[in-house]
């Protein structure tokens, strides 16, 4: 049997843009729904989604190297500092 030993967190949510603030939003049975902001959607069925939201990548990150990544991408290597972090 393996074994797996959690040392550090790292959170990026609709909830919440740390641990701490997505815990909170859990704990008070919050929804990270809202409707979309990213992209039109007034021409689809559904008009809300799950966003991550008030996020600046350049509050974490050289302006020139977050415009050379993808969103999901400045997520990872947020919460992957977040997490190393805290452990």
């Amino acid at each position: 049997m393996r074994r797996v030993v959690v040392t550090g967190l790292g959170a990026l949510t609709p909830l919440g843009n740390s641990v701490q603030a997505y815990w909170e939003g859990l704990i008070q049975g919050r929804s990270g729904a809202a409707p979309i902001t990213r992209f039109d959607a007034s021409l689809f069925k559904t008009r809300f989604a799950a966003e991550v939201k008030n996020f600046d990548p350049e509050s974490y990150m050289d302006r020139k190297e977050a415009r050379k990544m993808d969103p999901y991408t400045h997520y990872a290597m947020v919460t992957a500092e977040e997490a190393y972090r805290d452990a």
